[in-house]
C-alpha cells in the first residue's frame, strides 16, 4: 500500500504550523512555562492542519499560492520559514503588550503599596515581581483558559492567514506604528486599572507628610508601612474583582492589534 502526499499540502502545513508555533512560544496563555512544549508543538500541528485549506485558498487569491517553495529549492523554503517564524514572533509580540498592561499594573500596585522590597523571580514566568504583580499575572491566565479568551485569540490568530497569506511579508511600517501604539496603550490600560488605588496611596503618602509637619516627633516611616499595607488589601479587592472585565476588553483590543499588524 502506497501513500502520496501533495508537496503543495504538506509545505502549507508546515509553514502554518510555523507561523502558528512562534505565536504559541510568546503570547499567552501558551507562553507561560506551566504548558509543556510538547503541548505547545501539537497544537500548532493541530492547528496547521486546521487551518491549511484556508491558508492555501487565501495565498492563491493574493497571487501568492504556497506550495511552491519546496519546488524552488530548499534555499526558498527556508527562506519561507523564516519568515513564517517571524511574522507569528511578531504577532505573538503584539498580544503580549496588550495582557502586559495587567502585569504592570500589579506592579504599579507593588510599588506604591510597600510590596515591592518582597519581590522575587518566577521561574515559571520568568519574570521577576511582587505579590500583587503575580496575583495580576495568574488571575488573567486562568481568566483566559476559563472564559474561552483563548479561543478567540487562536480564532484572530487564524484570521491572519487571510490578511497576510502565506508568502508575503508583512508591512515594516504597519507592524512598527502597531508596536508602538500597543506600547502606549499598555501603560495606559495599567494607569488605568491601578490608577485609583495609586491615587489612594498618594494621597495617603501626603497625609503623613502633613502630619509629620504637624507632630514631628511622629515617625511617618513606622506608621506609613503598616496604613499604606492596610490600604492596599482593602481597596485592591475592588480593582482585582474588575479584572473579568479587564481581560475580556483586552482580548478585543489584542484581536483588533493582531488584524491591524496584518492589514
Amino acid at each position: 500500500m502506497q501513500l502520496t502526499l501533495p508537496l503543495a499540502a504538506v509545505e502549507v502545513v508546515m509553514l502554518a504550523g510555523v507561523r502558528i508555533a512562534a505565536f504559541l512560544v510568546i503570547a499567552p496563555p501558551f507562553s507561560h512555562r506551566a504548558v509543556p512544549g510538547t503541548v505547545k508543538a501539537m497544537l500548532a500541528m493541530g492547528l496547521g492542519l486546521a487551518v491549511a485549506p484556508r491558508a492555501a485558498r487565501a495565498a492563491a487569491d493574493a497571487g501568492t499560492p504556497a506550495g511552491g517553495s519546496i519546488a524552488s529549492g530548499t534555499g526558498a523554503f527556508l527562506g519561507d520559514v523564516l519568515l513564517q517564524v517571524l511574522v507569528g514572533a511578531a504577532l505573538g509580540f503584539v498580544v503580549v503588550l496588550v495582557f502586559s498592561a495587567v502585569q504592570s499594573a500589579g506592579a504599579m500596585i507593588d510599588l506604591f503599596g510597600g510590596f515591592q522590597l518582597a519581590s522575587a523571580f518566577d521561574p515559571m514566568s520568568l519574570t521577576n515581581g511582587a505579590q500583587w504583580s503575580k496575583l495580576y499575572q495568574l488571575t488573567t491566565l486562568v481568566l483566559l483558559f476559563a472564559s474561552n479568551a483563548y479561543q478567540v485569540i487562536i480564532a484572530g490568530l487564524a484570521r491572519t492567514f487571510d490578511a497576510l497569506p502565506l508568502g508575503s511579508a508583512p508591512d515594516l511600517a504597519t507592524l512598527g506604528h502597531t508596536l508602538t501604539t500597543g506600547l502606549t496603550d499598555m501603560f495606559v490600560a495599567a494607569l488605568q486599572i491601578a490608577g485609583p488605588l495609586i491615587a489612594v496611596l498618594f494621597l495617603a503618602d501626603v497625609g503623613l507628610g502633613l502630619l509629620t509637619r504637624v507632630a514631628p516627633a511622629l515617625n511617618a516611616f513606622a506608621l506609613g508601612f503598616p496604613l499604606k499595607i492596610l490600604l492596599t488589601l482593602s481597596l485592591g479587592v475592588t480593582a482585582y474583582l474588575a479584572l473579568p472585565h479587564v481581560v475580556a476588553a483586552l482580548t478585543d483590543s489584542s484581536l483588533s492589534s493582531l488584524l491591524g499588524v496584518t492589514r
